[in-house]
């Protein structure tokens, strides 16, 4: 994973989509469901700690 984008395809595997016009916004609530599927042990911690980099780089 490189881009948010990816962080997004990677949500998007398990139905969830994230656009709401406010890049801030759709950064806050990507990480929030990261940070979900992460504490239900749907995602490995090394996608979770990529996402998290991306995400708080990308803000």
């Amino acid at each position: 994973m490189e881009t948010v984008y990816d962080v997004m395809q990677l949500l998007k595997r398990f139905g969830t989509f994230v656009y709401t016009g406010d890049r801030n916004a759709d950064l806050i609530l990507l990480e929030m469901e990261v940070r979900q599927l992460h504490d239900n042990g749907l995602i490995t911690q090394r996608e979770f700690t990529e996402s998290l980099l991306i995400l708080r780089r990308g803000k």
